[in-house]
Order: C-alpha cells, then sequence, then structure tokens
C-alpha cells in the first residue's frame, strides 16, 4: 500500500474494530498501523510519523485520555477519539486531553471516513494560505501552522489553530455554531455544537496564558455565534 492519502494509527484494544477501520481507510487510500494498548500507542506515535490517529478511549494500561495528553506535549498530530460512551463529561474530556473530534460506538464507517477526510483536508494548508496574518501582538503563519503570540510561541492542536485562522481570516465578521463546525470541521450532516464552545474556550485559555488583550480577541456575541475582534472595545462581549 502506498502512503497517497496519509498514514493512520488505529488504536483500539477490540481486534474487530481494528480489522474494519483498516479495511475502510484502506479502501480509501490510507496507509496503517495499529496499536492495541496505550503504552504502545505512545511509542508508536513519539518513535513515527503518523497523519491522524484513530484513538480509542478505553484502552488497557493507559487509557485514550492519557495518551493523547503524553502525545500533545511532544507532537501536535491530529487525534480523533473513538468511545463507546457518548456522555457530554466525556466528550469533554477528550477535547480537552488534546483530540480534534470524536466519534461514538458503534459507528458508521462512511461517517469515520467522512470525519476523517475532514480533518486531514483541514490539516494540510493551501497555497491561498501561504501569507501570514499579523495583528497587534498576534501572527499566524498558515503554512508553518504556528502562532506567535507577543512574539512566544503558542502550542495549538490542530483544530484550536484552524479555528483560529478561519476567525482572524474576517476580523469582525459573525460566524455561528454551524457555520463553524461546517466550515472548520467540515460537517453539513453531523456534529455537536458543543464542539465549537469547547474549543474557543480551550483557545482562548491558551491564549489568555500569553496576552489578556489577544484572548480577547475572540469574542462571543450572545445568541449568534463568535468572532475575531482585533479592537479594544469588545472586552464587554468576551465570555469566559
Amino acid at each position: 500500500m502506498t502512503n497517497s492519502s496519509g498514514k493512520i494509527l488505529i488504536v483500539d484494544d477490540e481486534e474487530r474494530i481494528r480489522r474494519l477501520l483498516k479495511l475502510y481507510l484502506e479502501k480509501d487510500g490510507y496507509e496503517t498501523a495499529e496499536a492495541e494498548d496505550g503504552t504502545t500507542a505512545v511509542e508508536m506515535i513519539l518513535n513515527n510519523h503518523y497523519d491522524l490517529v484513530l484513538l480509542d478511549i478505553m484502552l488497557p494500561g493507559m487509557t485514550g485520555i492519557e495518551v493523547a495528553k503524553v502525545v500533545r506535549k511532544e507532537k501536535e498530530i491530529p487525534i480523533m477519539m473513538i468511545t463507546a460512551r457518548g456522555e457530554e463529561n466525556n466528550r469533554v474530556e477528550g477535547f480537552l486531553s488534546g483530540a480534534d473530534d470524536y466519534i461514538v460506538k458503534p459507528f458508521s464507517p462512511r461517517e469515520v471516513m467522512l470525519r476523517v477526510a475532514a480533518i486531514l483536508k483541514r490539516t494540510k494548508p493551501s497555497e491561498s494560505e501561504s501569507s501570514t496574518i499579523e495583528y497587534p501582538m498576534l501572527k499566524i503563519f498558515p503554512d508553518a501552522r504556528k502562532v506567535l503570540v507577543d512574539e512566544v510561541a503558542i502550542n495549538l492542536t490542530p483544530k484550536e489553530f484552524e479555528l483560529l485562522l478561519y476567525l482572524s481570516k474576517s476580523p469582525e465578521k459573525i460566524f455561528t455554531r454551524e457555520v463553524l463546525l461546517k466550515e472548520v470541521w467540515k460537517y453539513e450532516f453531523f456534529g455537536d455544537l458543543r464542539t465549537v464552545d469547547t474549543h474557543v474556550k480551550r483557545l482562548r485559555e491558551k491564549l489568555l496564558k500569553q496576552s489578556k488583550p489577544v484572548s480577547k480577541m475572540i469574542v462571543t456575541v450572545w445568541g449568534m455565534g463568535y468572532k475575531f475582534s482585533p479592537n479594544d472595545d469588545h472586552a464587554a462581549n468576551d465570555a469566559q
């Protein structure tokens, strides 16, 4: 199998799940690798290149949440959580650990493929995104997928970066959660709107650690959605 579409690591302790995902991914042109426990997954991720990790939460040894936290300290690889538990607190915990997306078992293989394609499309910058975006105390480098706040590099997950990039390209324009979910996550027929809120909250927190004014550039417009505002008079609209 040639690596024409990307290389994906499948981490799940159930062989049938790994086999199913492998079948569909390779059919779509992806190269795959497998791990059946968290410890092995961490070792493989840190010592190899993968374009995406499909990561089960319930794993022997280290959980998927623990794996994501360890990986996030070293790499910015996209992570999609796979879990049999669909409760909100588990999804939020996954996002806070660094996951870019999640899907709940039992899942539709077609939906997984659509989500995988959407993540990989967004994490590969296009030629049209080559120009640096600059605002006071904030610089965004699309090609390098790098963000500087007050000249200090900020460690963002792929989806946090894409969300900031998308908002910053249209200052003062209000985007609904539905639009952001469609344009940033590329979901038209599925997706949880709380995904957007969780990522905005996490993005603000990371920016705030370096600069309060920059964190306030991401503004909540109550009853509508979010906008990017580089002005100084929007603090009253900002949400925690």
